[in-house]
């Protein structure tokens, strides 16, 4: 059997996961992107493609034992070593695709891609990566839309690239995505069903890409935003009624 196994690499900010999106069917498919530290990415894809199994580090012997009618996408994160990673591709036999700008002139990619995808974003040229797992914290919107204007908008350094999941007061989850040059997107609502019950038991976390950031003065403006046990009760209390209301209308 021929493994349809798909290997992605690029620069942060290229487009990678969001050109793996666009390749997506209806067929099963497995998702991987190894020693991640935290799944950003990979909890969208689950939410907006039920059928793709995001695989963790530890199942990923199921590259090996694809069964028929089921393609995998590998995506290789910027911090990964792709020499060494090179004898793990070999062995799954993975068509090699790297996504590179416009302009862009870098033989490496030439040697080591079978196919090179021109994307419309620019690269960036971040010397920085901020991560943080916020799992369990909760900001109300307008807090929310001030803290990433201020972080997209320079107030804690360059920034270059930017994307989270947030939980919100009234259950939601959202996705934020910012690409410097780009136009400002909304935050996109996650398809999962509002956390009504306290602190929220699943994942969110912020990752920055840039230059001279200040780490630190992010981290405490994003804690100074979140809800305290009180507030978030208080809130979803609201938000209860209100569903509660409108299910007798």
């Amino acid at each position: 059997m021929t493994q349809l196994i798909t290997a992605v690499a690029g620069l942060p900010g290229v487009g990678k996961t969001n050109w793996i999106r666009q390749q997506l069917t209806q067929q099963p498919t497995l998702y991987f992107s190894p020693a991640t530290r935290i799944g950003i990415d990979q909890t969208r894809l689950a939410v907006e493609f039920p059928h793709v199994q995001v695989l963790a580090d530890d199942q990923q012997t199921q590259l090996w034992q694809l069964a028929s009618g089921v393609s995998a996408y590998i995506e290789l994160g910027y911090h990964l070593d792709l020499a060494k990673i090179a004898p793990l591709l070999d062995t799954l036999n993975c068509h090699r695709v790297a996504i590179v700008s416009a302009g862009t002139q870098d033989a490496d990619w030439d040697e080591w891609a079978d196919e090179i995808i021109v994307s419309s974003l620019g690269a960036t040229n971040a010397t920085s990566l901020w991560v943080a797992n916020t799992t369990g914290h909760v900001i109300d919107p307008d807090s929310l839309e001030v803290f990433w204007y201020e972080l997209t908008q320079g107030a804690y350094g360059v920034v270059s690239r930017a994307k989270g999941i947030f939980e919100l007061a009234d259950g939601l989850s959202v996705y934020g995505d910012f690409v410097a040059g780009m136009q400002p997107k909304e935050f996109d609502e996650l398809n999962l069903p509002r956390w009504l019950e306290g602190r929220p038991q699943r994942l969110s976390g912020i990752e920055v890409w840039g230059n001279q950031l200040d780490e630190a003065a992010i981290a405490q403006t994003f804690q100074d935003c979140c809800l305290s046990d009180v507030a978030i009760r208080h809130y979803q209390q609201q938000v209860k009624e209100m569903l509660a209301e409108e299910a007798m209308i």
